[in-house]
Order: structure tokens, then sequence, then C-alpha cells
């Protein structure tokens, strides 16, 4: 994994993680938003705004692929380094949850 990637994404935001989670199958922006806004209970409600600079960047970064385009709309998927990332991610946090629950339990 490249350290300036490591670097940039980790600790990851919340809409970074859970759009890379949205990610793990093909779908363009408006499923993106519909299944994270599903998986959180509407906790997480992102923009379009939020949404489109966020998957320019991951594809930049290589963390994402465009699968297919047409006039109308992107679809979008996350790459093996992607999912490295999201790994990374999920290790960091089931350390922070392992943590807090030996100080404070369950």
């Amino acid at each position: 994994m490249n350290e300036l990637i490591l670097k940039k994404y980790i600790p990851m935001t919340e809409t970074t993680y859970y759009t890379l989670l949205a990610l793990n199958e093909p779908r363009h922006g408006y499923a993106i938003m519909q299944f994270i806004s599903e998986l959180t209970k509407k906790r997480i409600q992102m923009g379009t705004g939020t949404l489109y600079t966020m998957l320019g960047r991951l594809v930049e970064d290589k963390l994402i692929n465009i699968v297919s385009q047409d006039s109308i709309k992107k679809v979008y998927q996350i790459t093996e380094e992607g999912q490295a990332l999201v790994k990374i991610e999920i290790d960091r946090l089931t350390h922070q949850l392992e943590n807090g629950e030996q100080i404070y339990g369950k």
C-alpha cells in the first residue's frame, strides 16, 4: 500500500468509508447515496456535491474505477487497492472498539 495513500485516508472519514463499502458492487451516484442512507438507517445523508467531489478524488487515487459510463451516469466500483485500504480501516476501527470496550465494557 502506498504510504501517501495511507497518510491521506487513514483514519478515514465516515463518508469515505461508507462510499467505499457501497462500491463493493457497481453503483452509480444516486444508488451510492441510497445504499449509505439505508445501511446507516438514515444517519448519514450524503449530498451530491460531497459525493461527487469524493468520487473524483477516489478515482484519481485509484481506489475506485469507473466501470461504465453513458451520457447520464457513471458507474463506479472499488479497486483491489481500495479494498485493501478498507480492510486496514476496519482493523483500525476494530482495535479502537476493543480498546473502548476494555475500558468501559460493552
